[in-house]
């Protein structure tokens, strides 16, 4: 493909429609390249007859949505029938939102698809299914999750060619079931033919390995992990107050409007009937601070709406989207006592469904339930602290914890 090499990936969403009318608004790095070469070649060979599943491996920032909406548009050009899947829906309406007006409602609805949407489909119904975000993908369907059998089986049962982009420390519900060996396990079931590669080179955060590696440290996710932020001239900051982080926020989103204030699930949605802004839901009195959740009304288009940088979004509302800078309130499910980091699932909020089942597993393997939660709820902070491109600004309502990130900033970049 012809176009700009760009780490700018904030274009995205502002370019699906030259994309997806054939023009070429991207060049590739030589890494997503690779990975979109494969995959058209994979695309024509399907055709033939064999029936092939594509893993990608990527973390945030390397790429992984830029190389899914471009494969959309090329094989979408080619009259392959073609769907771009995921489970979250901000992705979804985001794009939906960006087309709106330029392609027809059908068109567009067609183009795009919760992954839920194959439990009935025909086997190798479709040329290609494209899934971003794959690691949020859930065994059952509906509303209640009471219909179909497993996700990964009906992607797969139904395309020629499969294409899951996934990074496992992204999931972070207790339903979430993309795992890459899930995903081999249901190719094989499938007589599909399993490829696997990688995309490793970091466009976010300053285009640098350098804070994830001190990020994944920090949390105690991967403790071999190292990283300085001194100097990759990413803007990391642990702010003294709530008031401070929403103040800087209100600056830095002056500059493009793409600054937003986000937060762990620890606060009940209070306001979620009350648009009018006078109940608040993240009250922290001791700091004379109160905000409210986002709007009830935006849904999943929050975080592009121009006046929601005067509300806090989660992870529901921004996984699988990116920002020029971030502002995260880590609430009490992640503390620090002794430099050790603690999750405790209990303060999340009732009505977050991330950790519905919790109590339930913990009577079948309490040494299990603690794992898997305590992986959902890092996986959280480290999503959150990883969607701004230019910076990331953290308060942890928690003094130790407080201070154990200003400490881990100190050390790290000495």
């Amino acid at each position: 493909m012809n176009a700009l090499i760009t780490n700018d990936l904030n274009g995205l969403t502002d370019r699906l429609e030259p994309m997806l009318q054939g023009k070429q608004e991207f060049i590739l790095t030589n890494e997503q390249k690779a990975v979109f070469d494969k995959a058209t070649a994979l695309a024509t060979k399907s055709q033939k007859g064999s029936k092939n599943v594509l893993i990608v491996q990527g973390g945030p920032g390397t790429g992984k949505s830029v190389v899914a909406i471009n494969l959309l548009a090329v094989l979408t050009k080619q009259n392959l029938t073609t769907q771009y899947v995921s489970k979250n829906a901000a992705p979804r309406a985001v794009y939906q939102s960006k087309l709106a007006g330029k392609f027809t409602k059908h068109h567009i609805a067609e183009l795009f698809k919760g992954s839920g949407a194959y439990t009935q489909t025909s086997e190798n119904a479709f040329d290609a299914l494209i899934v971003d975000e794959a690691h949020r993908l859930n065994e059952k369907s509906g509303l209640y999750q009471n219909q179909g059998e497993n996700q990964i089986l009906e992607i797969i049962r139904s395309a020629r060619l499969s294409l899951f982009f996934i990074d496992e420390d992204q999931r972070v519900t207790l339903k979430d079931i993309g795992e890459v060996q899930q995903i081999r396990h249901w190719a094989e079931s499938q007589g599909a033919t399993v490829h696997e590669m990688a995309l490793t080179s970091q466009l976010r955060c300053n285009g640098s390995d350098e804070y994830l590696g001190w990020l994944d440290n920090a949390l105690q996710m991967k403790p071999a992990a190292r990283g300085s932020i001194e100097k990759i001239g990413y803007d990391f900051r642990v702010v003294d107050s709530p008031t401070e982080l929403r103040d800087l926020i209100f600056e830095k989103n002056k500059l493009a409007g793409r600054a937003r204030l986000v937060a762990g699930y620890c606060w009940d949605w209070k306001s979620k009937n009350y648009p009018t802004g006078k109940v608040m839901d993240i009250v922290l009195e001791e700091h004379d601070f109160a905000m409210r959740w986002n709007l009830a009304s935006d849904g999943s288009l929050w975080l592009i709406k121009p006046k929601s940088v005067t509300e806090v979004g989660c992870i529901h509302t921004c996984q699988g989207l990116e920002l020029d800078y971030v502002g995260v309130i880590i609430g009490p499910d992640l503390i620090v006592r002794d430099g050790v980091v603690i999750t405790d699932a209990t303060k999340r909020s009732s009505q977050d469904r991330s950790v519905q089942g919790y109590k339930t597993l913990r009577q079948e393997s309490a040494e299990q339930a603690e794992k898997q939660v305590e992986s959902i709820v890092k996986n959280t902070y480290r999503t959150l602290m990883t969607r701004g491109q230019k910076g990331c600004y953290v308060f942890c309502t928690d003094k130790e914890t407080q201070e154990y990130f200003s400490k881990q900033v100190v050390g790290l970049a000495s």
